[in-house]
Parts: structure tokens; C-alpha cells; sequence
């Protein structure tokens, strides 16, 4: 089985920080991802993600990411069935981000990454060869 989630989306409110009882950090919030496509005079359309995360990248997220901060996140999707006030069965859909990074977007304002932020992971690795020094 293989369940894996990368999402690129815009953070649509503050983000909750909660500790647990037994004193783990989560933090919790939403994110717009834009579709990629919509039809020709229609208006860009976006899906929302709930997004939640743990322990020290809940404490990363709060501290260098906040609402309208453009945010790349990766995990695994859940669904979490429960029953609500009314007695109703719904199912409630969130992603568990394990790794969380800025996207290069030029920040403005309150929302931007104070000096001596992580540094930014290339998506991929730098190639320094040349077009000679491939296998194929």
C-alpha cells in the first residue's frame, strides 16, 4: 500500500497550536491549492486541504509559516469517520504533513521568515557534470 500527498497551496486561516495532554505539539490549519485548469472564461477555482502536523514541525510551521503564507507540504491523506451532534455518520479529511518547507515565494509583511530561517531544500539535487556524465 502506498499513500503519499505532496499539495503546493496558499494557508487560508491562523494556525492552531495545541499541546496534548501528554505534551506533544500539534498544530493545525487549511491550505488552497489552485486548480490547474478551468474552463475558458470561468474563474480559477480552489480546493481546500486541511492540513495537521506534529511535534517539531508543529512548532516549525508556527513559527515561520501564518495565514496567507504560500506552503509545501508532504504526507499522508486521512479519513477519520466519527458521529456528530445530530447523529449523523460523517467523515472528517486531513492531510498529516511529515515535511513541511517554504516554496521561494518573496514574503511580505508579518508573514515573513525572520533571518536565520532553515534554509530551503532543493527539490532536487544540484547536477555539477555534464551532459557526458549521464548513464543513458
Amino acid at each position: 500500500m502506498f499513500n503519499k500527498v505532496i499539495m503546493m497551496g496558499r494557508i487560508v486561516n491562523d494556525i492552531e497550536l495545541k499541546t496534548t495532554p501528554t505534551g506533544v505539539n500539534v498544530a493545525s490549519f487549511r491550505i488552497a491549492v489552485d486548480r490547474r485548469f478551468q474552463k475558458q472564461g470561468e474563474e480559477k477555482k480552489s480546493d481546500f486541504f486541511n492540513v495537521v502536523v506534529w511535534r517539531q514541525q508543529a512548532e516549525f510551521v508556527n513559527k515561520y509559516f501564518g495565514k496567507g503564507r504560500m506552503v509545501m507540504i508532504e504526507g499522508e491523506f486521512n479519513t477519520c469517520p466519527y458521529t456528530d451532534k445530530n447523529g449523523n455518520q460523517a467523515t472528517w479529511y486531513e492531510i498529516v504533513a511529515d515535511r513541511v518547507g517554504f516554496t521561494g515565494e518573496k514574503s511580505q509583511g508579518s508573514n515573513s521568515a525572520p533571518v536565520g530561517a532553515p534554509p530551503v531544500p532543493s527539490a532536487e539535487p544540484a547536477f555539477e557534470g555534464t551532459d557526458d556524465d549521464y548513464p543513458f
